[in-house]
């Protein structure tokens, strides 16, 4: 067989990225080691196969949409709830996903919900999952227009089949029975199937302060809450504790 180019030359031809850059270190290495030819091309492809990998997870970050980047392991657990603080390595194994189970965060302002959320989010994206992070505000207005375009089937399409989807800020502006009727249709598409996590500064009795309408709040309560993970974040701010420090540091000043 006529050899007429070297292996970089293959390597850009095939975009294998990380065997244009290290294959001569690892080739290299492979001589001084003496590895076996097996050896030597499992060594180049892992690494293009690594490469690959985290390409995948930081595009399933960006799709994903997540408002902010907050990794679980930047949370300060002393600072959670008991209950929380005992939950959370139960939820990191993302077993809630495969049960299609889901995660309703609710307490007052402050307290870790939307970092917990994302976190879990990030965590699924980097394990292979597909997440959508939307506020309800967002996705009320999204299902609005789709459906004034109608284009709401394919929204529907879309969104029953994400692994897993956070709707951050339940409760943060009220809306009228029209929006609350879809936005509880919408949900409904997941029921059972996938998992939806949830983050409200509310609890469940205040859910009708945001959709005035009582049967369409306990039709909604019970469809989030079935089989789900009910999590009390109520506590002190974080944010508030943080200032607290930053007073007193200045006061030391």
């Amino acid at each position: 067989m006529e050899q007429g180019h070297d292996i970089k030359w293959y390597a850009r031809e095939l975009g294998l990225q990380h065997i244009i850059y290290e294959g001569d270190n690892i080739l290299r290495m492979a001589g001084e080691r003496r590895w076996s030819i097996e050896e030597t091309l499992t060594a180049l492809f892992h690494g293009e196969y690594e490469r690959r990998l985290v390409g995948r997870q930081k595009a399933r970050i960006r799709t994903a949409g997540c408002s902010q980047i907050k990794y679980l392991e930047e949370l300060d657990r002393n600072e959670l709830p008991e209950t929380v603080r005992e939950l959370l390595p139960r939820l990191e194994t993302l077993d809630f996903i495969r049960e299609h189970r889901n995660i309703v965060l609710y307490g007052n302002p402050g307290t870790g919900k939307t970092h917990i959320a994302i976190g879990l989010a990030l965590k699924a994206c980097m394990e292979g999952k597909t997440v959508l992070f939307t506020s309800v505000p967002h996705l009320i207005t999204q299902i609005k227009e789709c459906k004034s375009l109608k284009t709401l089937h394919q929204l529907e399409l879309r969104f029953k089949k994400y692994d897993v989807v956070v709707c951050d800020e339940f409760g943060y502006v009220s809306c009228d029975k029209e929006a609350g009727e879809l936005l509880f249709n919408h949900l409904s598409l997941r029921a059972d199937a996938k998992s939806t996590i949830i983050t409200t500064n509310l609890a469940f009795d205040r859910w009708g302060e945001v959709i005035r309408d009582k049967v369409l709040v306990a039709a909604m309560v019970d469809r989030l809450t079935h089989n789900a993970y009910l999590i009390n974040m109520n506590g002190e701010s974080y944010r508030l504790k943080e200032t607290r420090k930053f007073n007193s540091r200045e006061l030391c000043f």
